[in-house]
């Protein structure tokens, strides 16, 4: 059982560091951290809304509910490239390193708020 976990979240860890740095491709050379902005946020929302979601947790086996917020969640958001782009930023432009802390922080929690509101109403509407 514990090796079936680990496994289970090794391949999430995979599918999540892969879709990590395809985003991060995809937003190369802005100058403003985007991608990290991008998976953090997505990340927020669907931890929050697979943590809140009862009738998921119940469906899915303990290894593959493990593998996606463990594996694929966690390895696709990011807070050590957040601090170190904020810090990048500082050196640059305080207000611009400001405004990414507000808007990260900010759109983090709505992110998670909106995926708990979602996960409790698909619960009362059953």
């Amino acid at each position: 059982m514990i090796r079936k976990t680990y496994l289970a979240v090794a391949i999430g860890g995979i599918i999540g560091a892969v879709g990590r740095y395809s985003i991060s491709v995809l937003f190369s050379g802005t100058g403003f951290p985007y991608a990290t902005l991008t998976v953090n946020f997505i990340g927020c929302f669907f931890l929050s809304f697979l943590m809140n979601h009862d009738a998921i947790k119940k469906k899915l086996p303990p290894e593959v509910f493990t593998a996606l917020t463990v594996g694929v969640i966690s390895s696709f958001t990011t807070f050590s490239t957040f601090a170190v782009e904020t810090i990048e930023l500082l050196t640059s432009s305080l207000g611009l390193a400001i405004t990414y802390i507000i808007i990260s922080v900010l759109g983090g929690l709505i992110c998670c708020y909106i995926g708990f509101m979602i996960a409790a109403r698909k619960q009362v509407s059953r």
